[in-house]
């Protein structure tokens, strides 16, 4: 079993694209329907554990309404977009398509997407970051979610009396930064820990975002969304900006870790930044009890970790809403949602569903996971201008690692940032 990494930018729309599809709301008629039969796009063509989910579901759901019958066309994820801009640009968008979270607003600015009409059932218990939610609506839905986590080898925490935080009480900054000092003095590794930088787009607005709101800044004013000055470039931010430098600066973190993040699986690094898509592959290197999967430090005004990963939603076009919608209450069942969390090693996107996985019951293997992205989830900011957002705060972040000025560096990101928002008038809806 292989864990679904969340919210990689491959998955993501370039900036060019994403403006395209903003310049148009004009949708054809048929919204990817024909008669009784209505079209679904999925990004797992390569997936085959997660595409035999959707698959099964399909062919239940065309079993149960030989009336509406719903057609699956599956691509490679590295294609899907592509196609994606290909079928708005020609207005024939599928009526059901998949889209990685953090996209969604823009896609439901540009008029891609009708808000949902799911059953109450659907929408009871679902964990806050698989709900797509744009201005006060309900565009999208997700069967699961994984959560960031800092995992330790055990022994090695002991060794320097470490203490092992817990969701109740996770490390402070000046715990953390006293652990990565103890532990620098360990000549059996050459660091203390892989920050995973070389992991490549999302992965750092993803990975460290959360960060910079712990710190008590932002990538955007979340009340308006209509500037950056202030929460990217405030006293917090520069604070966070100076102390992520200083990881570096301090041999604390290598800048160019073994890409694929291995250095912790051979030994290299007794702690990793990472997804939960990395915890059974280290939980069978070292053994269960001694990969302690930590969650993510407190910097001062709570921890935080990354939340959002694939949903589904349905096309503004879709001439059958009412079967779209009827066929994501079906694939939003839990049987589904324990079957996806066993094929991806993700969390089902609903507590009820926890105890029928395999890794997430009372006592699984992956169960923290569950309960820090629980605990300390937040999501990118529901804003169209999000894309923009994470290329420039990944810029950003590549410059203070390499050595740039902190608050020069955080100046420009606002400039940026603000110059995008203003000219897409505020990314108002259209």
């Amino acid at each position: 079993m292989k864990i679904k990494k969340a919210t990689k930018a491959a998955a993501v729309l370039s900036v060019t694209a994403l403006a395209l599809m903003g310049c148009s709301s004009q949708q054809g008629a048929n919204g990817g329907s024909n008669g009784s039969t209505i079209t679904l796009w999925t990004h797992n063509g390569g997936n085959k554990g997660e595409l035999a989910v959707v698959q099964e579901a399909v062919d239940g759901f065309n079993a149960d309404n030989p009336d509406t019958q719903i057609k699956l066309t599956a691509f490679p994820q590295v294609a899907y977009n592509d196609s994606i801009v290909a079928a708005a640009s020609s207005k024939d968008l599928p009526c059901i398509l998949d889209l990685d979270g953090p996209i969604m607003p823009n896609w439901a600015w540009s008029g891609y997407l009708a808000p949902l009409e799911l059953s109450k059932e659907t929408t009871a218990d679902l964990l806050p970051s698989t709900q797509g939610i744009y201005n006060n609506k309900l565009y999208s839905v997700g069967p699961y979610d994984t959560s960031l986590a800092i995992l330790a080898r055990t022994s090695v925490l002991e060794k320097h009396n470490i203490r092992i935080p817990t969701v109740a009480k996770p490390w402070t900054l000046d715990e953390f930064n006293a652990a990565l000092e103890k532990l620098k003095g360990d000549s059996d590794f050459e660091y203390p820990i892989d920050l995973s930088v070389w992991d490549k787009a999302e992965w750092w607005p993803y990975a460290y975002a959360p960060m910079l709101q712990s710190f008590g800044g932002d990538l955007v004013d979340r009340k308006t969304f209509q500037s950056a000055k202030g929460k990217l470039n405030g006293p917090e931010a520069v604070k966070f900006g100076e102390w992520f430098q200083s990881v570096f600066k301090n041999g604390w973190a290598s800048k160019t870790p073994t890409e694929g993040g291995s250095d912790f699986l051979q030994g290299k690094v007794p702690m990793v930044y990472a997804g939960g898509w990395k915890v059974l592959e280290a939980k069978k290197a070292f053994g269960d009890k001694e990969v302690s999967i930590l969650p993510p430090v407190d910097f001062g005004q709570g921890a935080h970790v990354g939340g959002g990963s694939w949903q589904w939603g349905v096309s503004s076009t879709c001439s059958n809403p009412e079967a779209a919608n009827k066929f994501i209450d079906y694939i939003m069942q839990d049987k589904y949602l324990v079957k996806y969390s066993d094929e991806t090693g993700n969390f089902p996107a609903r507590s009820s569903a926890l105890s029928a996985t395999e890794n997430y019951k009372e006592g699984g293997r992956l169960a923290p996971l569950f309960n820090i992205s629980k605990e300390f989830a937040l999501l990118r900011p529901a804003t169209p201008g999000y894309a923009v957002m994470s290329s420039v705060f990944d810029k950003a972040m590549h410059d203070i690692m390499s050595g740039a000025d902190v608050k020069t560096t955080l100046d420009q990101a606002v400039k940026d940032i603000d110059a995008n928002i203003q000219s897409n008038d505020g990314y108002r809806q259209q």
